[in-house]
């Protein structure tokens, strides 16, 4: 069932400040005072707000992703973590997923490098599908349908950590990633890139903008990139091609409109197989597998993917203290992959595989080959009106708007054998025999509206109090194609709600507390044919915010308890889901991120969790650590410039990351070691030319990231050798 409907435009709230100037008059003259306006990178309506803008170095004081106002980072009474693109450009970020490593309560990469998809879990809750977000809208993805954003394209990422869905609607339990694009500003842009690594892979990149006209009211930027090459599993070469233009219109300091469009191409074969735990953790009888192992066949395995986004933002303050806020966009995917997967080992005796031991004398790998045919049609339009005004000694800034989602999945999944590989001495035959008759032929539908509202009030010379509180309905209808026929629609509505208190000191110090109840829709039935329940459950904060005076600096620290409820299960002998999961994660997150003076950049992250099964299907695991996510993260990252003399201009930077050891089984039974990596660059920017030289895991460490079962582990990511140069005109 498709849900259409008329939504009316709304608002949203750009605070501006007003200057005030005293004059004086002296002998016929009138003389004004001086007026010093500082900003913390801080861009022109043109470009969306400051809390959507350029970051000012390392840190940000301003954020949209955790109020969808322009909100002064201390005051939102969540975590929510910035990086700029600065910083990302220091680090040499290739993907969205590697640029969160450095950043408390994101678990990254739990497989090593995937060119397919950005993985990462959020305190404790893996949000790779539900928590992905770009421009404050849901790229929501089910099974293998979803989107791939290239970082070039972006001015920061931003990470919520908790509870979103009284913002956004279903979303992540553990928190959201949201990633804001370079839009069109009014400022002339000349930037040009290109790379190249150890593998050996290459890339060119443009970034191009201007006013279309004098006056600057109309403005243009297009980013585009092309990218190709070998990675670093054997046979698995690579191509990536995007466009990305982006059209202005600002007549005035108040009014917004920007019109957008991407479209990528992705052409590559898989990089990452999922590994038994026995030869990646563990020693087998023949040692370890080799990262670069490629466990397709080469001539044969398939990765494409065609996606485009049509979309705009508008925003306008309609008076005094009213502002409108519109942001609507289009997007599609088109997915297609073919090829085998290792499974455990095989026994050439019985003719078994899945097995989780070596069978001598050749120690095979086992292989399942694979094949879907996916296309995704997505649909999102947020309309919000923001409310400036007070109410005796109370000033508020009052949010409400109304959004919608749709979804649609039209997938094909089908099955088939694959000859066993040596993981020693592989021999690849380029024959697969025919896959079996599809599994799986169905289309989803998925329908949410949403109304919220939100209250941002100051008062008491310091206490800022956020309420929010939203409903949703939420309508999924699946047409099964397959000959068991199983249908299904239903529709769930759900509330969502979230109170925050903090108080702001003098001295920047904002000490807050925090609760919140959140949903998250799924996609299934239970055994009686009907739609599984959503997920559900609700948080608990308090922490502190610092923002110094006398230092350019942001640090946080955070205590949480977060609970998830109805998690789905399929449970054994006939594999029915049942939504019967409940998981505890409750820990400390710490971050500190500074600019301490015009050469030192500074950034650091802790974590600690306690994750917890509440309830299983096997009651036997109950208690237990979920198997993947590591209990304890660290990491810091420090960068110095030289500003004058001989050498200006030369940079280095170090970054240390610490990840703490996990389970491969909910029974804790197999655990994966602790790791700690280093990485480093060195680079050297003139006026309007620059090179640098990355290296990601310098001592080039062999680890395993993650294992989601004895059958499905991967190496984190090798040493990486990134060389790329730059220029302006």
């Amino acid at each position: 069932m498709y849900l259409r409907a008329r939504l009316l435009v709304s608002v949203s709230a750009i605070g501006l400040a007003a200057l005030s100037q005293a004059s004086a008059q002296t002998n016929g003259q009138i003389v004004l005072d001086t007026i010093v306006v500082e900003t913390d990178g801080a861009t022109d309506g043109a470009s969306g707000g400051t809390g959507t803008g350029p970051v000012d170095g390392y840190v940000a004081r301003d954020t949209t992703t955790g109020s969808k106002t322009d909100t002064p980072l201390i005051e939102v009474p969540q975590s929510v973590s910035v990086l700029g693109r600065e910083e990302l450009d220091d680090r040499g970020v290739q993907k969205v997923d590697e640029a969160l490593r450095y950043t408390p309560g994101v678990f990254t990469q739990p497989y090593g490098s995937d060119t397919d998809t950005d993985w990462f879990y959020i305190r404790g809750f893996n949000a790779t599908q539900t928590g992905v977000y770009l421009d404050s809208l849901n790229l929501y993805s089910y099974a293998f349908g979803g989107f791939i954003i290239d970082p070039f394209q972006l001015e920061r990422i931003e990470v919520m950590r908790g509870p979103a869905s009284v913002l956004y609607g279903g979303s992540n339990a553990g928190g959201l990633v949201n990633s804001i694009s370079k839009r069109a500003n009014g400022e002339r842009i000349r930037y040009i890139e290109g790379g190249i690594n150890d593998d050996p892979n290459g890339y060119g990149a443009f970034d191009i903008g201007d006013r279309l006209t004098a006056d600057g009211v109309w403005s243009y930027r297009l980013l585009g990139k092309l990218q190709g090459g070998e990675t670093d599993t054997d046979y698995a070469d690579n191509f990536r091609g995007f466009i990305a233009p982006n059209l202005t219109w600002s007549p005035d300091a108040d009014t917004r409109l920007n019109l957008y469009a991407t479209y990528q191409y992705d052409d590559q074969r898989h990089v990452n197989g999922f590994l038994p735990y026995v030869g990646s953790v563990v020693d087998a009888p023949f040692g370890r597998i080799d990262r670069d192992l490629f466990y397709s066949e080469p001539d044969l395995d398939k990765f494409e993917n065609r996606q485009v986004t049509v979309g705009y933002e508008f925003d306008t303050e309609v008076a005094d203290g009213i502002t409108l806020t519109s942001n609507t966009r289009y997007g599609r995917a088109e997915r297609e992959e073919y090829g085998p997967y290792f499974y455990g080992y095989y026994d050439p005796a019985t003719g078994f595989g899945g097995l989780e031991d070596p069978v001598g004398p050749d120690y095979l790998l086992n292989r399942i080959n694979f094949s879907h045919d996916t296309t995704v049609d997505t649909f999102t339009t947020d309309n919000r009106a923001t409310f400036e005004f007070a109410t005796g000694a109370i000033g508020h800034a009052l949010m409400t708007g109304i959004d919608y989602k749709y979804f649609g999945i039209d997938q094909v999944q089908a099955s088939g054998g694959a000859d066993p590989l040596n993981p020693t001495n592989p021999n690849y035959t380029n024959d697969l025999p025919a896959l079996y008759a599809p599994y799986l032929d169905e289309t989803i539908d998925l329908n949410q509206v949403g109304v919220y509202i939100q209250d941002q009030a100051k008062f008491g010379d310091g206490f800022i109090l956020t309420l929010n509180g939203r409903y949703d309905e939420v309508w999924i209808d699946r047409d099964d194609r397959s000959t068991f026929d199983a249908d299904y629609d239903s529709r769930e509505g759900s509330f969502s709600g979230r109170a925050g208190l903090g108080y702001e000191f003098a001295n920047g110090l904002v000490p807050y507390v925090s609760v919140s109840r959140f949903f998250n829709p799924q996609i299934g039935t239970d055994a009686n044919g009907e739609g599984v329940v959503p997920e559900e459950g609700e948080q608990y904060e308090i922490g502190v915010k610092y923002e110094p005076s006398f230092l350019d600096g942001v640090f946080t620290a955070s205590l949480f308890d977060l609970t998830r409820r109805n998690t789905l299960q399929s449970i054994a002998p006939a594999y029915i889901p049942q939504t019967i999961g409940e998981i505890n994660s409750r820990g400390v997150e710490l971050e500190a991120k500074v600019n301490l003076d015009e050469s030192w950049r500074i950034t650091g992250a802790f974590t600690a969790y306690d994750l917890t099964i509440e309830k299983d299907a096997n009651p036997d695991i109950v208690g237990n650590r979920p198997y993947l996510v590591p209990e304890v993260l660290a990491s810091a990252w420090l960068d110095y410039t030289v500003q004058h003399g001989t050498l200006k201009g030369l940079g280095l930077g170090g970054g240390i990351r610490y990840i703490g050891d996990s389970y491969a089984d909910n029974e804790n039974t197999l655990k994966v070691p602790d790791a700690t990596v280093f990485d480093a660059a060195l680079r050297y920017d003139r006026d309007d030319w620059g090179v640098s030289l990355n290296v990601n895991n310098v001592f080039d460490k062999k680890y395993v990231a993650g294992c989601q079962t004895s059958a499905s582990c991967g190496y984190g990511e090798g040493r990486d050798v990134l060389l790329k140069a730059h220029m302006t005109w």
